[in-house]
């Protein structure tokens, strides 16, 4: 059974986060810096069945792109290019760099966690991932 794969991609960093094997529970996986994406991406392949990506979209909060979504969408061309047997969804992403902070403070995290803009990155992922999981149920 494969896992899906959720990515907040940045230009800089790009969060990360996969399911159970059962799909039930999104789980932040890490931070990896957006340079080195493709040879993570290769590795983790190569090891883990993934049986689609779910990538968050960036909008402001009235729904419409912003600066950041014509990178993502450039992104997701090429990871359908070169994954094309591995299916691609988006998911909106508003406010989840926002929930994630307020997840990682609730949880009782020192503040160099909470600044901590990896952690940020890959929490980010897992809310995307859990949002789709859930509209997906």
């Amino acid at each position: 059974m494969g896992r899906i794969m959720g990515i907040d991609y940045g230009s800089r960093r790009t969060g990360l986060a996969v399911t159970d094997p059962l799909k039930m529970i999104a789980q932040p996986l890490e931070m990896v810096y957006t340079a080195d994406l493709k040879m993570y991406l290769d590795s983790y392949l190569y090891e883990e069945d993934v049986e689609c990506f779910v990538v968050g979209l960036p909008t402001n909060l009235s729904g419409q792109d912003t600066d950041a979504t014509g990178p993502v969408k450039q992104f997701i061309k090429a990871l359908k290019q070169a994954y094309p047997n591995i299916p691609v969804e988006t998911i909106d992403e508003r406010l989840t760099s926002h929930e994630a902070q307020q997840s990682i403070l609730a949880s009782g995290a020192k503040k160099s966690q909470r600044q901590n803009k990896g952690l940020i990155d890959a929490v980010s992922a897992s809310l995307i991932l859990q949002t789709y999981l859930q509209k997906n149920s």
